[in-house]
Order: C-alpha cells, then sequence, then structure tokens
C-alpha cells in the first residue's frame, strides 16, 4: 500500500509539532508578560502605599500643630483626626482601583500592624482628648508625635526597599523576555529549516534528478512526518518510473497484443452482424451462426435450442460434432435439467468443466466425451429466445472478454432471429390482407352473381309450374346442384379467407378449421392431437393449414361421407392425418378419363408442401375412402 499523509502518525505530522512549538511559546510569553504586569501592578500600588504612608507623616504633625493652637480649633481637628484614621484603613484593606496594595511582605505588615496599634491604643485617644480643650493630653500628644512618625517612617522605607527590589524583579523579567523572545526566534528557525526547508530542497533535488531521467535516485526517510510520507512516495514513484521505462517495450508488445484481441472481437462481431444480416431463413442464421462462433473459438461440438415458452422445454435446431446420444437425449430437452436450460432461465453463461461432475449426476455431454462446455443465451429485448453451447473435448479455459464477446453474439443472433420473426409476420400479414381483398372481390361479385342465379332457377322453376316443359325440367335440378355447389365453395372460401391465426398454437389453429368445416356441413368430424413438439413459425403454420383446409374441402365436395377424422402428432417430427369413409376415387387416373384437371386441388396441396420441405401421401381406394398424410421431418422443421 502506498504511503500518504493519512498513514503519518498524528504525533508524528509537522503541523501538530509546530502548534505545540507555538503554543509553549505563547504560554511562556503569556506567562513572563503576566509576571511584568503583576510586578508593575505591585509597584504602582507600592508606590501609592509609600504616597498614603508618607501622608501620615504628614496628618500626625499637622495634627499636632493644631492642637498646640489655643485655643483648639476642633473641627480642623476632629478633620484631620478622621483623613489619618481613613488613610490607615485605606493601606490595610488596599484599593484596586487606584491602585493601592500594601506589600505583603511579613516585616512591612509588621510595621503597619505598630503603626495603626500605636494609633488606635494611645494616640486617637490624646488627639480625640486634646481637641476637646484638654491641654495636658496635647502636650502628651504633642510628645509622642516624633516617635509615631519614626515608626511611620520605617514602614514608608520598608515599603520603599520592597519597590526597590520588586523594580530590579522587573528589570530581570524584561531581561529574560527578550533573552526568550531572541532564543525562540532562532529556535523557530532552525526547526523551521530542519523539519520544511531541507526535507523541502531534498525534494527539490529529487524532482530535478528525475527531470534528468536519473530513475535510480532515491530520498532519505529520516522521519515519520509528512515529508517522511512524501519522501517514501517519492521513492515509490521513482521506483515506478523506472519500472515503466525498464519494461516499456514489453508493455508496448503487451498492449499491442491487447488491441489485436479488441480488433479480432470487433472483427468477429461485424463479421456476425454482416452474416445475420442477410435475408436468410432461421435455420440457416442458426446455422451459419454456430458454424461461425465454432471455428473463432476452437470448439469440437455445438448445439443451438429454442425455447418453447409454452412447456418451458429446449428444442434441437441446429448442431455440429455433437453425437446422437446427446441429440437424443431427454434431458437436454426440459429447461431445468441441464446446462444450456440453465442459461436460458437464468440468463446467466455458463462455464463448466464436466470432469468434477458427480456419478449420479452426470450429463449426456460427459458421456459422449466431452470434458468442458460453455452455455450462453440468445435473447432479443423482448424476451429469452433459447441459448447455444460450444463444447470442448479438453480443457478449456475462456477468459472474461470471450466470455462477454460471446454473450455480445448471443444478443446479436437474438435480435436478428426477432428480426426474421417480425418480417416473416409481416409478410403473413401482407398475405392475409391479399387473402381479405379476395374474399371481398368473392363477396361482392362471384358470390352475388351465384345468389341471382338460384332466384333465377326458382323463378324459372315456378314457370315451369304453370307451362311444362319435359327437357327444361331435366335440366333445372343439374343447374340448381352446379349453383349450389359453387355457392358452397365460395361460402367456404370466403371462411378461409378470413381466418385469423396470430397468437395461436398449431393446435387450436387446426382445431378451429375442424370445428368450421362442421359447422358449415354437419359432417361429423373427430379431432386427435398428441404431442408436445416445438412451436412452429407463421409460414410453416400458414402452410399446413391450408392443406388441411384443402383437405376437409375434398371430404366436403367428393368423399360423400358424414364423418371424418384428423389426427396429428407434434413430437420432434410434425405429422397430420385426414382420413375419411368416402367413395374413394382414382389415385392415378388415365389421361383419357379426364380426372388429372380436375384434380387441382391435390397438386395445389403438394406445392404447399413442397414449401415448407414437407412429404405429402394421397392413398384412396373406391368405396374404402381416402387417406392424406403429412410428414414434416425435425431436420426440415424451422425454429419459431
Amino acid at each position: 500500500m502506498r504511503p500518504s499523509l493519512v498513514d503519518t502518525p498524528r504525533r508524528h505530522s509537522i503541523s501538530v509539532r509546530i502548534v505545540t512549538v507555538s503554543l509553549l511559546a505563547l504560554l511562556i510569553a503569556l506567562m513572563m508578560i503576566g509576571g511584568t504586569l503583576w510586578l508593575s501592578w505591585q509597584l504602582e500600588g507600592g508606590a501609592a502605599a509609600i504616597n498614603d504612608a508618607g501622608s501620615l507623616r504628614m496628618r500626625a504633625y499637622r495634627l499636632a500643630l493644631i492642637l498646640q493652637t489655643q485655643p483648639v480649633d476642633q473641627i480642623s481637628a476632629f478633620h484631620e483626626i478622621q483623613l489619618l484614621e481613613k488613610t490607615l484603613t485605606s493601606l490595610q484593606k488596599g484599593d484596586p482601583a487606584r491602585p493601592l496594595v500594601l506589600p505583603s511582605e511579613l516585616n512591612i505588615r509588621k510595621q503597619y500592624a505598630l503603626v495603626s496599634n500605636q494609633w488606635s491604643e494611645s494616640l486617637r485617644e490624646l488627639a480625640t482628648s486634646a481637641a476637646k480643650g484638654n491641654s495636658i493630653s496635647g502636650v502628651a500628644f504633642r510628645g509622642r508625635v516624633d516617635q509615631y512618625v519614626s515608626e511611620i517612617s520605617t514602614l514608608v522605607s520598608a515599603i520603599e526597599h520592597d519597590n526597590a527590589r520588586k523594580t530590579d524583579w522587573l528589570r530581570l523579567s524584561q531581561g529574560v523576555l527578550i533573552a526568550i523572545a531572541i532564543v525562540g526566534t532562532v529556535a523557530m528557525i532552525y526547526l523551521l529549516y530542519l523539519w520544511i526547508i531541507r526535507p523541502v530542497l531534498s525534494l527539490q533535488a529529487g524532482i530535478v534528478d528525475l527531470a534528468s531521467q536519473r530513475f535510480d535516485v532515491r530520498l532519505p526517510v529520516e522521519t515519520a512526518d509528512e515529508f517522511g510520507a512524501l519522501a517514501h512516495g517519492f521513492n515509490t514513484m521513482a521506483e515506478e518510473l523506472q519500472t515503466v521505462y525498464r519494461d516499456l517495450e514489453q508493455r508496448v508488445l503487451d498492449k499491442t497484443k491487447q488491441l489485436a484481441v479488441q480488433n479480432s472481437e470487433l472483427s468477429v462481431l461485424y463479421e456476425m452482424a454482416g452474416f445475420l444480416s442477410l435475408p436468410n431463413s432461421v435455420e440457416a442464421q442458426c446455422k451459419g451462426f454456430l458454424q461461425r462462433i465454432m471455428v473463432r473459438f476452437n470448439a469440437d461440438g455445438g448445439s443451438l435450442r429454442v425455447l418453447n415458452p409454452e412447456n418451458q422445454q429446449l428444442h434441437l435446431v441446429v448442431s455440429e460434432g455433437l453425437p446422437q446420444s446427446v441429440l437424443q437425449s431427454a434431458q437436454c430437452r426440459q429447461a431445468h435439467d441441464c446446462l444450456c436450460g440453465e442459461t436460458t432461465v437464468t440468463g446467466i453463461a455458463v462455464l463448466r468443466d464436466l470432469r468434477n461432475t458427480p456419478r449420479h449426476k452426470l450429463l449426456p455431454c460427459n458421456e459422449a466425451g466431452f470434458m468442458c462446455i460453455a452455455s450462453f443465451k440468445i435473447s432479443s429485448p423482448q424476451a429469452a429466445l433459447g441459448s447455444f453451447a460450444l463444447h470442448f473435448r479438453d480443457e478449456h479455459i475462456c477468459a472474461a472478454a470471450e466470455m462477454k464477446l460471446l454473450e455480445t453474439l448471443g444478443q446479436q443472433l437474438g435480435t436478428a432471429l426477432e428480426n426474421t420473426r417480425l418480417m416473416t409476420h409481416e409478410r403473413l400479414l401482407a398475405v392475409s390482407e391479399e387473402r381479405n381483398l379476395v374474399a371481398q372481390g368473392l363477396h361482392d361479385s362471384l358470390a352475388q352473381s351465384l345468389n341471382f342465379l338460384n332466384l333465377q332457377i326458382q323463378m324459372l322453376e315456378k314457370t315451369l309450374v304453370r307451362t311444362p316443359h319435359d327437357e327444361v325440367e331435366k335440366i333445372i335440378p343439374l343447374l340448381r346442384a352446379g349453383v349450389q355447389e359453387s355457392y358452397n365453395d365460395v361460402r367456404e372460401l370466403l371462411a378461409n379467407f378470413r381466418t385469423r391465426f396470430e397468437n395461436l398454437d398449431i393446435r387450436q389453429v387446426l382445431k378451429n378449421a375442424v370445428k368450421r368445416l362442421h359447422e358449415q356441413t354437419g359432417i361429423q368430424i373427430s379431432f386427435e392431437y398428441t404431442g408436445n413438439g416445438p412451436a412452429l413459425p407463421e409460414d410453416q403454420k400458414l402452410q399446413i393449414l391450408f392443406i388441411l383446409q384443402e383437405a376437409l374441402s375434398n371430404v366436403r365436395k367428393h368423399a360423400k361421407t358424414d364423418s371424418a377424422h384428423v389426427m396429428v402428432r407434434n413430437d420432434d417430427d410434425f405429422y397430420m392425418e385426414i382420413m375419411d369413409c368416402g367413395r374413394g376415387f382414382d389415385i392415378n387416373p388415365t389421361p383419357a378419363s379426364g380426372e388429372a384437371v380436375r384434380r387441382i386441388g391435390l397438386h395445389i396441396m403438394q406445392e404447399r408442401a413442397n414449401q415448407i420441405s414437407a412429404q405429402l401421401t394421397i392413398a384412396s381406394t373406391y368405396g374404402e375412402g381416402t387417406r392424406v398424410a403429412l410428414l414434416l421431418r425435425s431436420s426440415s422443421r424451422q425454429a419459431a
């Protein structure tokens, strides 16, 4: 893992160290400045104390002078006494606003207590008595005032000495603060050089070396901070650049191979898209698709199956290189029992090594000798259509790009099959519209004419009742029968032309045709349908329906019977048989009989069978009935 600034321990971070040193310097500076401010405040308070203490001497002498004057000025005397006491109280309590602070030294406090006690214990009483006119107290006060002033002077000297000492401390603190500022600045410059400037210069020199293509340059990793991480990252980058330049030729070759693989994939996609865009049948598209991918991926076998959504069965469309045991396996037909079905249902491509398959879960591919199978989904944007599988007799590994390519090819095929279905459906719609137009023409022309002829024959019959004519009476029944038969033919054609079978399976389509003939003619027709084979495409379904309609029409017109049987087996092969017990006919008439000319319907059925590569068999015997059989082999059966 590459180092980054995030990997640097927080305690080794340059930012943490710089902040720590800065906070430490700030703390020391604040302490020193606070100390000097405190000393200044103490000095100012001490000076005020010296001033007030000095004023005590003045007030003591003034009070003595007032008490000496006769008569005593009591007001001035008591005023001076109050001022002296007020000054003593101020010295004791202090005044932060002035500021006034009596130093806390023990000798100063003792001296202040001595001065205060002398006043309160003796001098205040003498001064008060003298102010009231007692001359003896005045003489005593004057005798002791000099000693009291001496004590006050001692207090003032002590305060002055304390202020002088604090002034020395203030000067020393300022000197120390200057020294700390000088040493701190030098130390900060050195630390910045050591932590930042030198690593930056080293990194700059390394970048210059890299620019000169000296990829063997490495920076020393001396610290665990951000620059240590940068140096480590620089060394990693230099090593990678050295590796890149050393292996550049090999990388170019690898890239060329990769581009060649991508070009090959694009070529395959382009070639497959071109092939699938050709107007081929579904079987031809599937066969060409399977052959091309087998050649492209060196497969030994391949199969392509489509899903019948009605019964969830897979039906084989084309195969290459697979034995009959695999092609005819019932397990391979169930969507949930084999790998091909698993891919179709889940949509997930499967690449499986068959050698590790447990014995009780062996697949037909195992028994056929294949070691590996790869299965991919065939899908269109609308739905899953089926899957195709590649079989390998040797071990085979598909890269992720090949798997993705095969999945894309499956989507291409699914889209092409869907387009083919849409084109077929569109063509059938055009045929249906054309047949509808023909039906309208028949209804508007021939059907109306036949109806008119029928009315004219009825009128002719009524006329013959009034005026008999033997020859005409013999012709009228023949005319009536001919017109009625022609009218029935036209009605049948109109019903057949208007047949719609979109979104219906082949069973429902054939059953509807049988039901329609029964409703039109009253002939009892049994219908038997077995099997669950793959779905038929629309064009094959259409031709089978036309053959059934023509055969049933022949039963109505020629068999002269009141019952028939239709049997259908829809397995891998599609088989349909129409049988009646009518009068039958000669299957091989002589040219002189003229029967061949009247059997154009049989030729049309044969042509329709040929269009879908089916086998049509017609057998008939006079007095025993007729059998029409249609066989559509699985090899000719197209995928729906």
